[in-house]
């Protein structure tokens, strides 16, 4: 980025090119679907090289007009190209707040951005996003940890060839117990029984592991025909005593339909069944600035913080949330993100949304940093002490209590204090 007296500084954005989220077509290949994402970022730079003088929100929206909003609603690759949009509206926060030498979360508070939601939302034109945020951004998160439909429950499940007994925990119970969690995000796939037999097998555990009023999400991973399925699965599990009491933990319900049948009012006769245990929030459907509020028409309460979808998306939405009047709510999902900079924006962007909790999938489908240099590995222990920690070999995040602490995160640029 350079300024038009010739101050120059370099932001930069990173991301994991996962495979089956974007757009979950089962005649690509998990190739062409990372070769898509990456195609989507080379598009949007090309498209941005032209627009000159503009703020960041500016240049977003020019983006965001050309590569999403001219498509039409149900086109399939919104997600994808709305990724390459969020890559290049974060590298430009980051340059600019390295620019002004200030952290993103004062950045947002003074509005270096040019951030103006009454463009979008008529009704947010006299909304101020200052009033909206703390003064500071949060100092720790708790950590959701992700019990995946495969994942191991106990160590007695795994069998000698499952276990790589590296030190690092490997079933549900042992995550517990390494890193004292309190808070989890549980897959289900629409399977009745076996749904209501997973749920119950994962209350057993964590009493058995001790967690006293554990508190939860379930994902519904787009897996329900319609919202009656999901509803029987959770009356089911709450005809159980113990069932009953571990549900009064559950804090909301994440995409039980699939994205296209988000939109469907007839497919939505059993939400308020579902609503009578939690509320109900979008992710995969999230494919614009119009899908939260079209959602709200039907009955839907939430909508996901995700970085791959863009900052200025979840500054919107939190405008909205705002109005509602504690009506709607936002919740912060990570994608499998890595360190150090793709984590770390995402951390940095829920640390100024205030996000109590987020879903956090690196830290045990990943070996740590290992994926990094030595010496980048290195770097980010040293810049962020408060994040990161040794655990033999491997630089790992430090878990402490289920919780992550963010105060390093608060630094000049985007959340990293390691160099472009």
């Amino acid at each position: 980025m350079e300024t038009a007296d010739g101050r120059r500084a370099t932001g930069a954005a990173s991301d994991l090119l996962v495979p089956k989220w974007f757009e979950k077509n089962p005649d690509k290949t998990p190739e062409q679907d990372s070769k898509a994402l990456a195609d989507s970022v080379e598009k949007t730079v090309h498209l941005a090289e032209p627009l000159a003088g503009a703020s960041v929100f500016d240049l977003w929206y020019s983006l965001y007009q050309e590569r999403i909003a001219s498509q039409p609603k149900d086109a399939a690759d919104l997600l994808v190209r709305g990724f390459g949009v969020a890559m290049l509206e974060r590298a430009a926060m980051d340059a600019l707040c390295r620019l002004e030498g200030i952290p993103f979360h004062d950045a947002l508070l003074t509005n270096v951005f040019g951030f103006d939601p009454g463009r979008i939302h008529t009704q947010l034109k006299d909304w101020d996003l200052s009033q909206s945020l703390a003064a500071k951004p949060a100092q720790s998160i708790h950590l959701r940890h992700t019990v995946g439909l495969l994942d191991a429950l106990t160590q007695a499940e795994l069998a000698d060839k499952d276990d790589p007994q590296d030190g690092l925990p490997t079933s549900l119970e042992e995550d517990i117990e390494k890193y004292g969690l309190r808070w989890f995000k549980i897959k289900i796939n629409g399977q009745g029984q076996a749904d209501v037999q997973r749920l119950l097998s994962i209350t057993a555990v964590l009493k058995k592991c001790g967690v006293q009023n554990p508190q939860f999400t379930i994902d519904g991973n787009e897996q329900f025909a319609d919202m009656d399925a999901l509803a029987d699965v959770l009356e089911a599990v709450a005809s159980q005593t113990e069932g009953a009491d571990f549900l009064k933990g559950l804090a909301f319900i994440e995409q039980p339909l699939s994205r296209q049948n988000t939109f469907n009012p007839e497919l939505h006769t059993g939400l308020a069944r579902v609503r009578a245990f939690a509320p109900v929030l979008v992710d995969e459907a999230d494919f614009g600035t119009w899908a939260f509020p079209e959602a709200v028409t039907i009955g839907y309460q939430g909508i996901s913080v995700k970085a791959c979808k863009g900052v200025f998306r979840a500054l919107l939405n939190r405008g909205l949330c705002d109005q509602s009047q504690g009506e709607l709510f936002q919740s912060g999902e990570d994608l499998t993100n890595l360190p150090v900079r793709a984590l770390q924006q995402d951390l940095t962007l829920m640390a100024s949304l205030g996000m109590e909790h987020v879903e956090r999938n690196g830290h045990h489908y990943f070996r740590g940093l290992r994926h990094l240099t030595t010496e980048k590995a290195e770097a980010a222990l040293n810049l962020h002490p408060d994040l990161y920690c040794r655990a033999g070999d491997d630089i790992v995040l430090d878990i402490q209590q289920g919780q992550l602490s963010l105060a390093s995160l608060h630094a000049p640029g985007f959340g990293c204090r390691l160099d472009p």
